[in-house]
């Protein structure tokens, strides 16, 4: 079980993997800050729609998979909604943070599910488990840098960044031991979880990291969301 349980926290720690990428990039020009955001957005994009959405559909019923999708989808507003207030600190730029903020919970309830089908990937005979453990690493990696890099541009210093990224971070290992914990977890649960972690990702694509990127630099913006929906469909091709 401590095996299994130090995967899921490697893959998990990747996110700051990415942020340190992100922090060792140094400050972040226009097309720089385009180029990572638009990456992320790719991989989120993908994420959701060739993973997320038909392993929710694989598990549950289309009403699940709806009614988990609108879930994640409103507690990405309602979240919107509370960091909607005035920057109080003339050194900080709220509008870098909220981004940053948002990214964070939506990889978190990415993240979540992803611990529960490593937990199930070494239940099952196999290899399974280990590959699982490594692709989701790697999809990590983009997603710390989408979230680094916002919280950067904002003003938060290195190591807020990095104790940010770390907190996502255990959220794959705790959903690993939940569902080591149940050995065999509940389909109708992790479709919904699923579904909300894929209803929560689609919400800041669209509304947040599409549009930045795109208002930055289009080119860079369009090269980084190419490459990102790549990367996510050579791993599920070849691993």
């Amino acid at each position: 079980m401590f095996s299994i349980l130090f995967a899921a926290f490697l893959a998990g720690l990747s996110t700051c993997l990415g942020a340190v990428l992100v922090l060792v990039w140094g400050r972040l020009g226009r097309r720089s800050f385009s180029l990572f955001t638009g990456l992320a957005a790719g991989v989120m994009l993908a994420v959701v729609l060739l993973d997320l959405l038909p392993a929710s559909l694989h598990y549950g019923s289309i009403i699940q998979v709806i009614s988990g999708f609108a879930a994640g989808t409103f507690l990405m507003v309602a979240l919107d909604l509370i960091l909607q207030r005035e920057n109080q600190s003339p050194k900080l730029d709220y509008t870098y943070l909220k981004m940053g903020y948002l990214i964070a919970a939506g990889i978190a309830l990415h993240d979540l599910p992803e611990g529960l089908a490593i937990a199930a990937g070494f239940i099952e005979p196999g290899h399974l488990g280990p590959l699982i453990a490594l692709a989701i690493a790697l999809h990590n990696i983009p997603e710390g840098m989408a979230t680094a890099a916002p919280l950067a541009a904002g003003g938060f210093s290195p190591l807020l960044v990095l104790f940010i990224n770390g907190l996502v971070s255990l959220v794959t290992p705790l959903g690993c031991w939940i569902g080591l914990l149940l050995t065999r977890t509940s389909t109708a649960v992790l479709s919904s979880l699923l579904a909300l972690a894929a209803g929560a990702m689609a919400y800041i694509v669209i509304t947040k990291l599409l549009p930045e990127c795109l208002r930055l630099h289009p080119p860079t913006a369009r090269l980084g969301l190419a490459g990102g929906f790549t990367l996510v469909l050579f791993l599920n091709l070849f691993l």
